[in-house]
């Protein structure tokens, strides 16, 4: 199926031909380049060009310029259709304007990029020498704090914070250890009252004996 149809298109007129109603000939310079299933490109290129003159200028090309030609033929005639004042040249200019537009905004985002960058490193170089600066202050702060406390050459937060929650808890115990000295003075105190308040008692009962005159 597919071979006969190939065979019906290769023994069929070229499109040129057909429109021009002659018969096609084997040498026939547009069959390579008109099939017979586009026929609206011949007509286009015959109404614009006329085919005597499409004929002569593919004569005068060698045989692999040919389709290049007739190809640019063909978009230039549809062009020419489409604005018959301008053609393809309107179209070119079109180009070359957004192509000149795109140049433009090109080179203005670059130079937008290069101002950000050099903002973004001023910045960066600002902020460097200001941590330079307040770390060189926070050396000088702690080199004084080390040399009046020589004692604490490896002071650190953490270790400040340990050292607070020993002295809490030697407090602490110093109270307890206090008070469980009062508590045993107090009960010793109470013990020895308690031991001398009988013998007074005693004392009292012996009473010197009143004789009468």
């Amino acid at each position: 199926m597919a071979s006969s149809s190939s065979s019906s298109l290769t023994n069929s007129p070229c499109a040129a031909c057909k429109f021009l109603r002659r018969k096609c000939q084997p040498e026939c310079v547009f069959a390579p380049y008109f099939p017979p299933d586009q026929p609206q490109k011949f007509a286009n290129v015959h109404k614009v060009f006329g085919a005597s003159n499409v004929t002569k200028l593919l004569n005068e090309l060698h045989p692999h310029q040919r389709e290049d030609a007739v190809n640019s033929l063909a978009y230039e005639a549809d062009m020419r259709l489409r604005d018959p004042v301008y053609g393809c040249v309107g179209v070119i200019s079109l180009l070359q304007h957004q192509l000149r537009q795109l140049q433009m905004d090109l080179t203005y985002a670059k130079s937008e990029l290069s101002k950000y960058q050099n903002h973004g490193l001023l910045a960066a170089a600002a902020a460097a020498a200001t941590i330079h600066h307040h770390n060189h202050q926070i050396n000088l702060i702690g080199g004084m704090n080390l040399s009046s406390r020589p004692d604490q050459h490896h002071y650190h937060p953490h270790h400040q914070q340990q050292l607070m929650r020993r002295r809490s808890l030697d407090v602490a115990n110093n109270y307890d250890a206090s008070n469980s000295s009062l508590l045993v003075a107090a009960g010793t105190m109470n013990a020895q009252f308690q031991h001398q308040q009988p013998r007074a008692a005693a004392g009292d009962d012996r009473r010197t004996p009143i004789h009468p005159s």
